[in-house]
């Protein structure tokens, strides 16, 4: 079963306000770029993952913010949420497709910024 919304691709020539704060593309943005959104973005770039795979992969995050994080992004249609009916049910997290085209120009960021860090040597 899979859950998530879908984004619908706007008409051409349509633009949002972006500025506005009523404007639905800014939800998102606000999303993705949270503290955690970011993060869970990345984390999911190379393969799916269970709930505690993304929890002990995101060092810092806790669950209640994880969960939340999770929820917004589903909704935002960015990362789809896989339920297999077992019991317990099994839960996994990716991204849609949306979600991959989002997260590219994030990954790039992440590993500009790591390559231009200076080297720390280990505490």
């Amino acid at each position: 079963m899979k859950e998530g919304a879908q984004l619908a691709r706007v008409e051409a020539g349509h633009r949002y306000e972006v500025f506005h704060t009523d404007c639905p593309a800014r939800d998102v943005v606000d999303h993705v770029t949270s503290r955690w959104g970011i993060w869970v973005l990345i984390s999911l770039r190379s393969n799916d993952l269970r709930f505690y795979e993304l929890r002990d992969s995101i060092q810092g995050i806790s669950e209640k913010m994880l969960a939340q994080t999770l929820r917004a992004l589903v909704k935002d249609g960015l990362v789809r949420r896989d339920v297999e009916p077992t019991t317990p049910p099994q839960v996994t997290y990716g991204l849609t497709e949306f979600g991959q085209e989002i997260g590219e120009p994030l990954t790039d960021l992440f590993n500009r910024i790591t390559q231009r860090l200076p080297s720390r040597s280990p505490g």
